[in-house]
């Protein structure tokens, strides 16, 4: 791992870490390939900062979309949150829609994860089902009680609001 790249991420505010990257392009890529790997705390925490340095599909990510896909298969909750942020901001094609949504209903279906990690899962699945109409239909069983118990109650009333929102649009 590139020494100033640990320096960064582990002594620096977030608006100075950006302003880093910004003025380093190379950091860029080296904060990609540390985000998909599991060298905590810095994998996670290169994972929020790329998020506040990428653009809205950013081509630099493009080419790593498979690989955060199956990186957010075995991450601890707080990462897994912070690169399903990253993958949100990039148009996926129908090949990895249908992977994240599987990932995303897998994170949501499991209560004990943290909240935060899983409200992040529903606006994916949602946002994914919206695209695909037909899986709008079998989402509505995602509000049954047992999935919102363990939630906090500001995210089980964002939960309920998103939807809602997407009943409403039926």
């Amino acid at each position: 791992m590139n020494p100033s790249i640990k320096e960064l991420l582990l002594n620096s505010n977030k608006n100075e870490m950006i302003a880093d990257v910004n003025s380093h392009p190379e950091y860029f890529n080296d904060l990609l390939e540390l985000s998909i790997l599991d060298h905590q705390p810095y994998s996670w925490r290169a994972a929020w900062l790329l998020n506040s340095c990428m653009l809205e599909n950013d081509v630099r990510i493009k080419k790593s979309i498979k690989n955060i896909i199956e990186a957010v298969k075995t991450k601890k909750d707080g990462h897994q949150r912070e690169l399903l942020k990253i993958l949100d901001r990039m148009k996926l094609t129908e090949k990895y829609d249908g992977l994240v949504f599987s990932i995303c209903m897998d994170i949501w279906e499991q209560i004990g994860k943290s909240p935060s990690v899983r409200i992040i899962s529903l606006k994916f699945i949602i946002k994914i089902a919206l695209k695909y109409p037909d899986l709008i239909k079998e989402i509505e069983f995602l509000t049954q009680d047992h999935y919102l118990e363990n939630l906090s109650p500001g995210i089980k009333n964002s939960a309920k609001r998103i939807i809602e929102d997407v009943n409403s649009t039926k």
